[in-house]
């Protein structure tokens, strides 16, 4: 079980891009728990995750995101642009496997 937390402004693109990215797993077979909160809650949505992702319109939080999540052990990191925009599933599940080293 892999879990993957995203984070951004208000959360409605991104449940869209949650779901996509649990389809991708689903095709692949690997478990997943992906869930997608407002930036500001970060602190409080960190509990048994394996990787942090950001919304490209909080890519500006990275700096205040990494002094969250590296004393934890977990990876963050800004979702690209593109495939955010494109809302591939795909390539941002694969992204998030890459962060944790999966």
């Amino acid at each position: 079980m892999i879990t993957i937390r995203l984070f951004c402004a208000a959360g409605m693109s991104t449940s869209l891009l949650v779901n996509k990215m649990k389809d991708a797993a689903k095709a692949k077979g690997i478990e997943v728990d992906i869930e997608a909160f407002p930036e500001g809650q970060m602190d409080k949505h960190l509990d048994n995750v394996q990787v942090a992702l950001l919304g490209p319109q909080v890519g500006y939080t990275l700096a205040k995101a990494k002094k969250i999540c590296e004393p934890l052990g977990i990876p963050v990191d800004v979702i690209p642009m593109v495939d955010y925009g494109m809302m591939n599933g795909q390539k941002v599940l694969d992204f998030a496997l890459k962060l944790a080293g999966k």
